[in-house]
């Protein structure tokens, strides 16, 4: 199975691809259409904010734009209203030409980009074990209500390496209980201790924090598969929580693995829990030495790859 699915994503990214002697070019993808039963967006010049809408972010560069054109690719293919979802692509302001490559491939495509600044991140990013995990753009999910229109209060996070087999609205509507802010699938069985270093664990001060003010016990969850309720993000400051987390990494080293620990501080065990077949993770191994996982069983929504293309079997 980790064979098959892993060559299944290879195979979407060649299909889309064209490749010539400057580099690479994307085939102008088909027009979708929304099926009777969706709603109808009236004004497009509204789109960004409408209430009707699918809202989906991520973000786009260079390293992952192959990654990113097969997303979108896989989710419009899926959907039963491709029409009604909106893209909102934050990029680097040295990578804004990119806008280029979705507009030519989707001309179709409802989305705007949110040009951030990575200077203004990269004083907070401590090294982790991957240094992929060390690009700037990883850390831009913890500023979408700051970058993202205000009038947005729900978006659908997703990270550039994973491929949709299922109708993105039906993720989107997830039900998310009035005090909680995000949901996301959980993995209760990963061994939380390991996402921190033996200082975090000596130190009750800090460890203590895993056990104050949780709905229940904390579990893993993969930051890269999120339901984010944007609203109650700006109401509780959860962008300052995270970066205070960040600035302590700093000085004192508490977790190896990127942009995951802080959210974990944060939000484990206060999260809307989401079916796992929403996150299908790991197929390229984990992110500590490449190993394959095992699938957690019955029907796959969405494949994760977690781990740049490699090919577990």
């Amino acid at each position: 199975m980790h064979s098959i699915s892993s060559l299944l994503y290879l195979t979407f990214l060649a299909v889309f691809t064209v490749s010539f002697a400057g580099g690479e070019r994307f085939k102008e993808a088909p027009e979708f259409f929304n099926s009777p039963e969706c709603l109808t967006i009236e004004n497009d010049y509204d789109f960004v904010c409408s209430d009707k809408a699918i809202h989906v972010a991520m973000t786009l560069d260079a390293a992952y734009l192959r990654g990113s054109m097969a997303v979108i690719l896989s989710v419009l293919q899926h959907s039963s209203c491709p029409q009604n979802i909106v893209f909102h692509f934050v990029t680097s302001k040295q990578s804004h030409r990119h806008q280029n490559y979705v507009a030519s491939s989707f001309p179709y495509l409802k989305f705007r980009i949110y040009p951030y600044d990575v200077a203004a991140i990269s004083g907070l990013i401590s090294t982790s074990i991957r240094s992929a995990l060390d690009s700037p753009l990883n850390y831009a999910r913890n500023y979408l209500a700051e970058i993202l229109p205000t009038c947005l209060s729900r978006v659908v996070y997703l990270d550039s390496d994973l491929i949709l087999v299922d109708d993105i609205s039906k993720l989107f509507s997830t039900h998310i209980p009035n005090d909680v802010v995000l949901a996301a699938p959980e993995y209760c069985n990963a061994n939380f201790t390991t996402y921190f270093t033996p200082t975090f664990w000596s130190n009750p001060s800090l460890s203590i924090t895993l056990s104050l003010n949780r709905r229940r016990p904390p579990c893993y969850f993969n930051t890269g598969v999120m339901v984010i309720e944007l609203k109650k993000w700006r109401e509780g400051d959860y962008t300052r929580k995270i970066i205070e987390w960040m600035e302590l990494q700093k000085r004192i080293r508490i977790y190896e693995l990127g942009s995951l620990p802080p959210f974990l501080l944060v939000f484990a065990g206060n999260i809307a829990p989401v079916d796992h077949r929403w996150n299908q993770h790991g197929l390229g191994g984990d992110n500590f030495r490449g190993l394959c996982r095992d699938l957690h069983p019955g029907p796959v929504s969405l494949l994760h790859w977690t781990n740049k293309y490699n090919i577990c079997i």
